[in-house]
């Protein structure tokens, strides 16, 4: 007799792109938690199935990159021209652009076409003066009253606040958070806006610094075109001119899709990549893997791994339950089971195809991510140490070096679409055996090409380092490199292509293969080649 194992579960809750062209489940009905391999099976289900849009790379870069000095500058100058243009104060155009998301256009298209009803709905009321014959006058916060209107202020609406008091309050809204570019009278039957200079006549340097920064940053944040860089540290700002591509490749050297602010992931689609990120951090895929390798104590639910020989298994304690491994039944009452029962055998067998499935595409997707993460740190090595060794070692300029550059440089971009062809091939539905075939001999062909220039790079490099006179010439070595770096383009542009066309060439494919000695195209009828007699 042996013990089950209780398991515990917890949730785990640089460079330019080249290509322009349940638990508590006791009656062992375990549908939920294998419903996603049903839907796999059906080509509406999987996003690969569906139309995917074309993300063609662009022959220009159709996106610019702003500085923090470029931001404050064009939001300055949008401010400027509003002003100028309505005839209001820097301050209430700033009110205007801000509840406009900074769009002139549309600041100018409201204000013409009925002025007084933008001026009530932001607060831009008239200015309301205190009483001259007032003597003395009460704050509406700390009901003190004061002798003189020079220790009182208000916003255009007159409602009366001791400088103390209204300070205490924009200091509070500021520290809240954004909302204070918004802030209104603190009457709360009063709608009168707080502008920009009110704000900064009154605060502190500390709250005026804080206020500047939510301004300068709700230029990005509610702007349509505009979106922050998500690369570690960097604040800086990417504004998307025109859809030619979503990949995009900030100053500091970090590519990421300007859609979806993920990683670049051309040639996927941004549905694809957001239903891989979801899986990987999904509970679900933990709860398949706890359904092909355990099952539930039938008494109290937990799931239990079978660690040793017999069948008859012991809860761990306080539920000490007694039970069949094979058929869950009590113990005590167990005679046979040995009669077939498919269905539950059918969900099993199914939920461990999904784990396989899964396993096999996540590992190879997580390979290349940290292959590419290590070829992004050897061509910065390659930038600061190697290209000047080398050229002081033969003689060469950094500019005829370049094409070692370039091959790192493809290396980390090949990198990054291969990694991201495996989670397109995780959603190809299974029914799609044809494109499943043409995706696997293209990816195939994309990966060999990409391995043999990764490994002559690094080993080929370390040599010349290491032996300037070697086996291998430097004008064989540059050669061979170059080779290597147009093939493995080539490669992966067909790749790219292909996917980005939804497998479309799938037919062709089936009709015909190519020899690899002279490229004709045969009939899949014939073994052997009609140009060249080579064998299939």
């Amino acid at each position: 007799m042996e013990s089950g194992d209780e398991i515990n579960i917890c949730s785990d809750n640089e460079v330019n792109d080249y290509y322009g062209e349940d638990a508590n489940n006791t009656d062992g009905n375990y549908d939920s938690l294998i419903k996603e391999e049903d839907s796999m099976d059906s080509d509406s289900d999987s996003p690969v199935a569906k139309k995917r849009p074309r993300l063609e790379g662009p022959p220009d870069r159709n996106y610019t990159v702003l500085k923090q000095s470029d931001i404050r500058e064009r939001q300055e100058n949008t401010i400027a021209e509003v002003a100028t243009v309505l005839s209001v104060s820097k301050a209430v155009a700033t009110v205007l652009l801000c509840h406009y998301n900074w769009s002139a256009g549309k600041v100018h298209e409201a204000w013409f076409s009925d002025e007084d009803r933008v001026r009530k709905n932001l607060g831009l009321l008239p200015i309301i003066e205190f009483p001259l014959d007032s003597t003395e006058v009460k704050c509406g916060i700390c009901f003190d009253l004061f002798p003189t209107r020079d220790e009182i202020v208000s916003a255009a609406c007159g409602h009366p606040y001791c400088v103390e008091c209204f300070r205490g309050y924009i200091r509070t809204s500021i520290n809240d958070g954004p909302g204070c570019l918004m802030l209104r009278c603190p009457d709360l039957s009063c709608s009168a806006v707080v502008d920009r200079d009110m704000v900064n006549s009154l605060v502190f340097e500390e709250e005026k610094q804080k206020y500047s920064t939510y301004l300068y940053r709700s230029y990005v944040e509610e702007n349509k075109k505009i979106k922050w860089c998500p690369g570690p540290g960097c604040e800086q700002a990417i504004e998307f001119d025109d859809y030619q591509g979503w990949d995009v490749t900030c100053a500091c050297d970090f590519s990421f899709c300007w859609n979806c602010v993920e990683d670049a992931h051309r040639p996927v689609d941004c549905e694809t990549v957001a239903n891989w990120i979801g899986k990987d951090h999904d509970e679900s895929e933990t709860k398949t893997w706890i359904l092909a390798q355990t099952k539930p104590c039938p008494k109290c639910a937990k799931p239990i791994e079978k660690n040793a020989g017999c069948m008859h298994m012991t809860c761990n304690p306080p539920c000490n339950h007694q039970f069949c491994w094979t058929c869950l039944g009590d113990w005590r009452k167990h005679r046979k089971c040995n009669g077939y029962k498919e269905d539950k055998e059918k969900e099993v067998k199914k939920a461990k195809r999904h784990v396989k499935k899964y396993n096999h595409y996540y590992e190879r997707w997580a390979a290349n991510n940290l292959s590419r993460q290590k070829a992004v740190s050897d061509l910065r090595s390659v930038i600061t140490e190697q290209i000047e060794k080398l050229g002081e070692m033969h003689g060469k300029t950094q500019f005829q070096l370049g094409f070692i550059l370039e091959a790192w440089q493809q290396i980390v971009e090949c990198r990054r679409v291969l990694k991201w062809t495996y989670a397109y091939g995780y959603y190809l539905p299974r029914g799609e055996k044809a494109k499943k075939l043409l995706f696997e001999f293209l990816q195939g062909e994309a990966e060999a090409g990409l391995e043999r220039l990764h490994e002559y790079a690094e080993k080929e490099v370390r040599q010349f380092l290491k032996d300037p006179e070697g086996s291998v010439n430097f004008e064989e070595f540059e050669l061979k490199l170059k080779s290597l770096t147009g093939i493995t383009k080539n490669y992966f542009e067909k790749l790219v292509r292909a996917l980005e066309n939804g497998l479309s060439e799938v037919q062709t494919f089936i009709e015909s293969w190519n020899c690899d000695l002279c490229t004709f195209a045969n009939s899949w009828k014939n073994v052997t080649c009609e140009m060249c007699q080579k064998d299939q």
